[in-house]
């Protein structure tokens, strides 16, 4: 399972890198959504963010984390499914980078941030792109934490 949680943090980490570079070359803002996401998870659990900008900062370090969590989350799950063993990139890259498609904007939904059904071509893309690469780098992070099948037993 720690193979999978680094696998994981491996992805979200090129994740965050795919979307900050989308940013910078089109030149579109950063997602509210995180933050959005913290204020409804704070609500439900009736925890007090503060107010000014002690609130406005939880809320820029919680989003992040959030999203590091279940990036995190879903590379552990890949590691219960998977076992010890290597998976083929292209089967693994769907499952992990669907995976967390899946869970990212299922949250966000039933939180009622978002509505994927009204979302954009230009939005779909900038959700499936950072998630490809997200399931492409956990993947290969993977499969090099395997030991190579029939080497070295």
């Amino acid at each position: 399972m720690a193979d999978g949680a680094i696998a994981g943090a491996v992805g979200s980490t090129a994740l965050n890198v795919v979307s900050y570079l989308d940013m910078a070359l089109r030149g579109r803002p950063e997602s509210d959504v995180p933050q959005e996401t913290v204020d409804k998870l704070a609500g439900f659990a009736h925890l007090d963010l503060g107010s000014g900008d002690r609130r406005a900062n939880r809320r820029s370090g919680l989003g992040p984390l959030i999203g590091y969590g279940l990036g995190i989350a879903a590379g552990v799950a890949f590691a219960l499914y998977a076992g010890d063993r290597r998976q083929p990139l292209p089967v693994a890259t769907g499952l992990l980078g669907a995976g967390v498609m899946t869970m990212t904007d299922g949250s966000i939904t039933a939180l009622g941030l978002s509505d994927p059904r009204t979302w954009r071509r230009s939005d779909w893309i900038s959700d499936i792109v950072p998630h490809l690469a997200y399931g492409l780098t956990a993947a290969a992070t993977w499969n090099r934490l395997r030991r190579p099948s029939g080497r070295g037993r």
